[in-house]
């Protein structure tokens, strides 16, 4: 099984251990998914890491570090061809990305959940409950 996760579940997964979110990338590290990443991907967590309010929370040497395992742990694959689907043109990317990897894409941005009965999207409660099923 895959998955792409969006930016706000991984931010999630740092700001709060105990969360789903951080749950799945527990799992993701044992071995239960292939966590799928891209360039667009990475930079746009990269960015978000480095919002002030995010930068209170989150140290630097952490982020950087997160972002290493990512790109050196997760399947990389290249940006897809974006069509417009959500609301928020900002989300077509993971959307095409998640398209072109088979993949599910895992999110809390309520754009992005709002396709869940057009597209294979999940909130992360969700995806966790389907890596216990499988």
């Amino acid at each position: 099984m895959r998955a792409v996760l969006d930016a706000n579940i991984l931010v999630a997964a740092l700001l709060s251990p105990q969360g789903a979110p951080a749950e799945l990338i527990t799992r993701w590290l044992s071995g239960e998914f292939e966590l799928v990443v891209s360039d667009g991907l990475l930079a746009e967590l990269e960015r978000v890491l480095a919002y002030p309010k995010i930068r209170r929370r989150i140290d630097a040497d952490d982020a950087a570090s997160f972002l290493e395992l990512l790109r050196a742990s997760a399947v990389h694959a290249s940006d897809g061809a974006r069509r417009r689907r959500s609301t928020d043109p900002g989300d077509d990317y993971l959307l095409a990305l998640a398209d072109q990897e088979h993949a599910y894409l895992v999110s809390g941005d309520g754009h992005v959940l709002a396709l869940a009965d057009e597209l294979p999207i999940e909130s992360a409660r969700s995806f966790l409950d389907r890596l216990d099923r499988a």
